[in-house]
């Protein structure tokens, strides 16, 4: 199954907490994890956060400020975030092709302003703040919930395939016949439910395989796979993992 590596925290900043949490049984083909991400108080620099490219669609809720709240994509390649300071995010990370809101909601990287869109993610957010991350989960539960009935996630039959047949995909082509759909479907389907075209799509499943110690089926060389991951990420994977803790 599909199991993203998204945490960028900088191994050498102890004071930056990151906590995830698996979703209740009957989410877990929408919900990938509940998030939490702080500082335990004000840091001496501005703290930059490696997001990993991971296909995953997140609602975001900035715990300092309960009118910061949004829905947030990532594109294919990494970026590195300024969080500041200071900061406490909650967040939900969908997997990815669930998340069915309307397209304008979605944007790429961080939330910085107030939200202004239909969801009730304010509310939502005021009720957060009461709560420490254990006790947050089962808002971000009923939350999620409401989004399944208003049928504004919904499981992906297609990337569901995709997910459980990983191994045995190499190619755009590998990724079409495990999905039952021709290419032209898969590029349609894709786009529609991920933003991702799938051969953007297939170079995120691999990273991230990669990131899960499995890169000898995903690449057809050692060279390959250091040119293709310091494209996505900026870095070579031995740089990255002395940097980061992933």
């Amino acid at each position: 199954m599909y199991n993203p590596k998204g945490n960028g925290k900088e191994k050498t900043i102890q004071s930056v907490q990151f906590a995830e949490a698996e979703p209740p049984s009957h989410l877990r083909g929408i919900v990938h994890r509940f998030l939490e991400l702080k500082t335990g108080g004000t840091l001496s620099n501005d703290y930059r956060f490696h997001a990993l490219p991971d296909a995953c669609t997140y609602i975001v809720f900035d715990q300092l400020n309960p009118k910061v709240a949004g829905v947030s994509k990532l594109r294919a390649s990494s970026e590195e975030l300024n969080l500041g300071k200071a900061f406490h995010y909650v967040n939900i990370r969908f997997l990815p092709g669930v998340w069915q809101g309307g397209r304008n909601e979605a944007a790429y990287g961080m939330v910085e302003t107030a939200y202004s869109g239909e969801l009730p993610l304010i509310e939502i957010n005021r009720q957060l703040s009461k709560r420490d991350f254990i006790d947050q989960q089962s808002v971000l539960s009923g939350f999620v919930e409401m989004l399944i009935d208003r049928k504004q996630v919904v499981a992906n039959p297609v990337t569901e395939k995709i997910f459980q047949n990983l191994d045995e995909i190499h190619t755009v082509s590998d990724m079409a016949a495990v999905s039952e759909l021709s290419t032209r479907q898969l590029q349609r389907t894709l786009k529609r439910t991920t933003g991702f075209a799938p051969h953007d799509f297939l170079k995120v499943l691999r990273l991230q395989q990669t990131l899960n110690g499995n890169d000898a089926s995903s690449y057809a060389d050692q060279s390959h796979f250091i040119h293709s991951f310091r494209k996505a990420t900026g870095y070579t994977p031995g740089k990255y993992s002395r940097k980061f803790d992933v």
